[in-house]
């Protein structure tokens, strides 16, 4: 009897280590000691005292008792008496982690367990749903070869092309801060004991474990399923790299075929119903011309009306705060939906030295740092298809301007290593501020010629009001102003002739103005009712208020600091006076010279522009059943009117 409670109790605590290793980073340390039996000492009727094996550090997030079984001499009793309490608390532990449908979910998926899955689909559990170490359900039972539970889980709308985030052991567990011994006892006891624990398994979907695995009938399944045969793990590879057998091959090549002409027909159906130019527009305001000269160059390049030889290379020039940073931005967005692994931004002003170029493309071997590579060849081995801006490029040296004609010309470049990278799929945008102010000048000049012909339209056709103010910078500006400027700067016309289309932005219309001050005042809106649950309007008056404070050297720049300096600096001094308080309605509404004591009242789209442009005084009201009540708010002084 002594001798099966001791059993009993010893296999309790092996259970209890094994359970209550670590759980995440925040919990706290507790010992196990774990004792074997040797000489003398009397336990349970065996002259045996308890003597430390090891001491096991775990994390545990869950209530727990320390199991301790006493020291050499300790009375038989009361060793008892503690063994019994944790054998209790051991197995209520035990019992809750068991319980939980997380663990169920994933246990059923290792052991084919057909009926578990379905009854827990049918609680609600996600089929979608990831392990703490990062694996999903369907790759758990591809992996071990379970055909009628990836069917089961198929069916219920699982995605074959999620990718796994369990990278390695060790990665693992100083990521999540867990035990490294605890992480591969988990990943090969929850998951599969068949894999290589040093190997890399980050990105793997089901299909590329499918495959790995060998197993043709699930691998069928998933590609039926919209598995998709092309898609790459974090080393780079396809399932079909891991292919043992000349039939899963000779399956996974015809289906990458397919597969390329079936995303290629989607490609071209979704850029007919919404075209480049359109998605651009949701995103930029303003400069239609230089939208239009993008779209058009990436569109010759989708639709292979391009020489496959050379980059896609454009240099935007215009103001600061003009939009050339967000519509590469945005053009990464439309080509590879990820802008964090598609877009690589440069910024030039830190090449303004010429021993800077090793930062560029790497230190040669023997230099300090030479195995760390240059920051773009870096970037472009693991995306040789990415959108490359090189903001500001006007500051780089000129040596490193040397490289990039390499770059240009043929698409690829030679690292510090000796490497050559290709990257003739790449895009690559240059900004530039030279010729800005000519620019500028030149497009405030068109911009009231297009005004001028508005009015002479607005005399005959009010419908005419809205038409965009359609500028275009003629070829003699362009090649008398602006070449002469480029030339003398990069002093080398090898350099200009590589690329491919030069964009220009231009100040923006009062239609855009007005865009941009909606805008921004939307954004504040939302702040203020998510954070302080305040309703924000305004009048229509506001905008033509605001819009005048407009800068053409700092572009949209100028706008939401205008909004800050005589919109939110009321807002946070109304906060701090105690003048709102959550749930109230404010109104934004102008004081004008000629009645400031009357303000504009009735709906914004019945009001015509204020005519007090710039100086009208912006007030603060609050909205109720009894009327409007103007904020007094005489310790902010205006912008305009600040004693220094």
């Amino acid at each position: 009897m002594a001798a099966s409670m001791r059993f009993r109790i010893w296999r309790t605590v092996l259970r209890f280590q094994a359970n209550f290793a670590s759980n995440g980073p925040q919990e706290k340390a507790q010992k196990i000691f774990l004792r074997d039996f040797s000489s003398k000492r009397r336990f349970f009727g065996f002259k045996r005292p308890l003597i430390p094996l090891r001491c096991h550090f775990s994390a545990i997030s869950r209530p727990a008792v320390v199991l301790g079984l006493g020291y050499a001499g300790v009375s038989v009793g009361f060793c008892g008496i503690v063994g019994m309490v944790g054998l209790v608390f051991a197995r209520c532990a035990q019992s809750k982690i068991s319980d939980t449908l997380k663990e169920r979910w994933f246990l059923a998926a290792r052991r084919n367990n057909v009926s578990e899955i379905k009854r827990l689909i049918e609680a609600g559990v996600d089929v979608n749903e990831r392990h703490p170490l990062g694996w999903t359900a369907l790759q758990v039972a591809c992996v071990n070869k379970n055909e009628s539970v990836v069917r089961v889980l198929l069916q219920a709308g699982a995605d074959p092309n999620l990718g796994d985030d369990f990278t390695n052991v060790w990665n693992v567990s100083q990521t999540k801060g867990i035990n490294s011994l605890h992480v591969l006892v988990t990943r090969e006891d929850e998951f599969s004991d068949n894999l290589n624990n040093r190997a890399t398994f980050k990105g793997c979907t089901a299909l590329h474990y499918s495959v790995l695995m060998d197993d043709l009938p699930v691998t069928k399944m998933l590609l039926e399923a919209g598995a998709n045969p092309l898609q790459e793990n974090e080393n780079g590879h396809t399932p079909v790299q891991y292919a043992k057998s000349a039939t899963m091959k000779e399956l996974l090549q015809k289906h990458e075929t397919d597969f390329k002409i079936l995303e290629e027909q989607r490609a071209a159906e979704e850029r007919r119903k919404y075209p480049l130019e359109q998605r651009l527009k949701e995103h930029i305001i303003g400069q239609e011309g230089a939208i239009a000269t993008v779209a058009s160059a990436i569109r010759r390049k989708e639709n292979g009306w391009m020489d496959d030889d050379h980059p896609l290379v454009f240099l935007f020039l215009g103001s600061s705060g003009i939009g050339k940073t967000e519509l590469a931005k945005q053009i990464a967005q439309y080509i590879h939906k990820d802008v964090k692994k598609g877009f690589i931004r440069i910024d030039m002003s830190e090449y303004q030295e010429k021993h800077e170029v090793a930062k560029f493309i790497g230190s040669p071997p023997g230099y300090v740092g030479h195995e760390q590579g240059g920051q773009l060849t870096k970037k472009l081995k693991a995306c040789s298809n990415a959108v490359v801006l090189f903001d500001e490029v006007d500051k780089a040296h000129p040596d490193v301007l040397t490289i990039m004609l390499q770059l240009f010309d043929e698409g690829r470049l030679t690292d510090g290593k000796g490497k050559t990278i290709e990257c003739k799929d790449a895009i690559f945008v240059m900004t530039s501020n030279l010729a800005s102010d000519e620019i500028a000048r030149y497009g405030l000049q068109l911009r009231q010629e297009a005004e001028e012909i508005a009015k002479q339209r607005r005399a005959g056709k009010l419908g005419d009001l809205e038409i965009p103010e359609k500028v275009t910078v003629s070829r003699k500006f362009k090649e008398e102003v602006v070449q002469p400027i480029l030339k003398h700067h990069f002093r080398r016309d090898e350099f200009l002739g590589r690329i491919n289309e030069m964009v220009y932005f231009l100040p923006f219309s009062h239609l855009e103005l007005i865009k941009l001050v909606t805008k921004e005042l939307d954004f504040w809106a939302k702040k203020a009712m998510e954070r302080h649950d305040i309703d924000l309007s305004w009048d229509r008056q506001v905008l033509d208020v605001l819009a005048d404070g407009y800068d053409v050297h700092y572009g949209a720049r100028s706008i939401k600091h205008e909004v800050e300096r005589r919109v939110v600096n009321q807002l946070a001094a109304a906060q701090e006076q105690q003048l709102i308080q959550r749930g109230c309605q404010l109104r934004i509404t102008v004081e004008t010279s000629a009645d400031p004591g009357e303000l504009a009242s009735g709906p914004a789209s019945q009001l015509e522009p204020a005519a007090t442009g710039h100086h009208g005084l912006l007030r603060l009201q609050i909205l109720s059943k009894g009327g409007r009540k103007t904020l007094d708010l005489k310790s902010v002084p205006a912008p305009d009117n600040v004693d220094f």
